[in-house]
């Protein structure tokens, strides 16, 4: 009996370790420093694959590209969103000459792809670890997580970030360039004046601003996963206006990841 379960135990890990391309992306997150396409296992399937760029789609460091940082929802699978959001990233690291891309000098330059005397990466591999922890991450089940105030980020019943918010996700954004594997929720919350479906647009579009203001430092808009809830989720009493204040907020997980890590 116990060698016929172990027979089967291992005909399940075998199976599993050649028909889920899904486990590769736990394996290696897209990193130019550790050039993932070294590492087997990665295939795309899926309705958005046949509109992915040749580079991407026929080549192994196309896939390996693709599969860790764009599928998304974790699904082993490439929708139609997930293929154009690697298209329009691709496309802004390689620049003009998709097709003489070159690979090797990229991974050798973390620092950013230089091509045809253009940079047109500007990453950075270091972050600062006081200014992460000065954002005072708490341990949740999903991850670490920050609150940032409705009063930080915008003005009253707005979802356009207020000139200084920038500046406050800035060390956050060097921190998810430098860690290409982390994954990133962004959940917004309203109080209850309004309506529940004012609230509900509201708070979407606020976390849908965060999510912008990351893109537009360069940190790959695949990576996040956005939210609103409404009025849904208090923290605190909406029968006051300290209670109110504390319950508009936009949350953002690092998931996975330990907050004792800053």
């Amino acid at each position: 009996m116990a060698l016929n379960l172990t027979r089967t135990a291992l005909g399940i890990l075998m199976a599993t370790a050649t028909v889920a391309p899904a486990l590769a992306q736990d394996q290696a997150r897209f990193d130019p420093r550790t050039a993932p396409w070294t590492r087997p296992g990665y295939r795309l399937v899926g309705a958005g694959v046949p509109i992915l760029f040749p580079e991407l789609r026929d080549s192994p460091r196309g896939r390996a590209f693709v599969m860790p940082n764009f599928d998304a929802n974790g699904d082993g699978r490439i929708n139609r969103q997930e293929a154009d959001d690697a298209n329009r990233e691709f496309a802004r690291i390689a620049g003009p000459r998709r097709d003489r891309f070159d690979w090797d000098a990229y991974g050798r330059d973390p620092r950013g792809y230089r091509g045809g005397g253009t940079t047109v990466v500007e990453t950075t591999t270091t972050w600062d670890r006081g200014a992460m922890r000065n954002y005072g991450f708490r341990q949740t089940p999903r991850g670490a997580t920050l609150t940032l105030q409705e009063d930080v980020l915008f003005r009253t019943d707005s979802a356009v970030l207020r000139p200084g918010a920038i500046e406050k996700l800035r060390p956050l954004a060097r921190y998810l360039r430098a860690n290409p594997g982390v994954r990133v929720s962004i959940d917004g919350f309203t109080d209850s004046r309004g309506t529940d479906a004012h609230n509900q647009d509201l708070s979407e579009r606020r976390a849908a601003s965060v999510r912008q203001a990351f893109d537009d430092m360069d940190v790959v808009r695949a990576r996040f996963s956005v939210v609103g809830h409404g009025e849904r989720d208090p923290v605190a009493t909406n029968a006051t206006a300290a209670g109110m204040r504390l319950n508009r907020r936009v949350e953002v997980t690092l998931l996975g990841q330990r907050a004792d890590r800053f």
